[in-house]
């Protein structure tokens, strides 16, 4: 049980300070979130309290809980773009500086994405590029010097068959960064080979792949199973199920996004030449990242569709189901990722909240004892 980890919950990171003032946190957009239909439960409230992530302390109450429930490894959603870090201070403060940082192993998705001013968006108003995704070559060396001084070496660093899981969010960004197909796998092989140098076996190699665009500047790949071979990636897995599933109406039943989400999992095991991991998502709820004062309605991300009816016993039901269709593969992955640990102001957390208490991470704990 892998789950993804959003780390815009602490105070203090340079851009966020140089934008929105020291004190600024992603906290901020989730009290302050009304409801947008009638029965609509908003905000959400953290039965933990508004904690900065930063905080060795505050992190080690997450790492406690999160490994007590059976979760093997936080994916850190991890930003480096041309000038530098972005939301770091989670990990590289908060998390590997917690006592207890070794009952739980970490990895990181690198957030290639471009970011856009939407905390919080405001209808009809040109969300503004902040921080392009794709980078320079000479970027893409330096990132891959810093993962494996400060991360990939780490005793806790999560590796499969040996070598450390390193995710790419964005292929297209991906690719672009490098200008061709065969410049982008040049690269991929240089960190291997720092890597093997440094005394790893090499990385492993991850895509997160998706067919349902949803930040407003994502352009989908046309040719994913293509591109996973050439390239020469070790898996695929993805982030969120509304990657791969339409929101179709206001409202969409958990259950059935849950179905077409299968569905397509059956199309990448079929179409993918390498390990795919599938993904549980608790949710889909974004409307706290829109600007309080604008009508709803479903105007492109944040203004998106719900997900409703995600129990936490539906939950359980789709970890259930999950691993039930994992374990009857004969040698087939062993792994699933979560979506996530705290994204609160997309609907999707684990975290507790003052409604399910310990609800959802209960519902993995038994997941993984049945």
């Amino acid at each position: 049980m892998a789950c993804y980890y959003f780390p815009d919950y602490h105070t203090g990171d340079a851009r966020i300070t140089k934008m929105k003032g020291a004190d600024w946190s992603e906290w901020k957009l989730v009290k302050e979130a009304i409801p947008r239909y009638e029965g609509h439960q908003q905000p959400k409230v953290p039965l933990w309290g508004y904690g900065d992530e930063k905080d060795p302390r505050v992190m080690a109450q997450k790492i406690a809980a999160a490994s007590s429930a059976g979760i093997t490894s936080f994916i850190f959603d991890w930003y480096y773009y041309n000038d530098g870090p972005f939301l770091n201070r989670c990990l590289d403060e908060g998390f590997l500086r917690a006592k207890n940082r070794n009952k739980i192993h970490f990895s990181l998705m690198w957030a290639n994405h471009d970011w856009l001013e939407l905390h919080p968006a405001t209808r009809g108003k040109k969300q503004d590029m902040l921080f392009p995704g794709i980078v320079t070559p000479a970027t893409f060396e330096k990132i891959g010097d810093l993962l494996i001084k400060k991360y990939f070496s780490q005793p806790n660093y999560w590796k499969i068959n040996g070598e450390p899981y390193f995710s790419v969010y964005d292929l297209q960004n991906f690719v672009a960064s490098f200008g061709s197909v065969e410049a982008t796998k040049a690269a991929m092989n240089r960190l291997r080979a720092k890597a093997r140098k440094a005394g790893l076996k090499g990385v492993h190699w991850n895509l997160v792949t998706w067919g349902q665009p949803v930040l407003p500047s994502e352009k989908v790949p046309r040719n994913t199973s293509e591109l996973i071979k050439l390239l020469g990636f070790d898996s695929a897995t993805s982030y969120v199920w509304i990657h791969h599933v339409p929101l179709n109406s206001a409202q969409c039943d958990y259950n059935d996004i849950r179905d077409q989400y299968l569905k397509f999992w059956d199309k990448a095991k079929a179409e993918y030449s390498v390990p795919y991991y599938p993904n549980v998502s608790m949710g889909w709820d974004s409307s706290p990242r829109c600007n309080v004062h604008d009508q709803w309605g479903n105007w492109g991300y944040p203004f998106t569709n719900f997900i409703v009816n995600n129990t936490p016993e539906n939950f359980k039901k789709a970890l259930e189901i999950t691993k039930k269709r994992l374990l009857a593969v004969p040698g087939g992955p062993r792994i699933i990722t979560i979506n996530c640990w705290n994204e609160w102001t997309e609907g999707s957390y684990l975290e507790p909240d003052t409604v399910h208490g310990m609800a959802y991470l209960n519902a993995v704990k038994w997941c993984i004892k049945n």
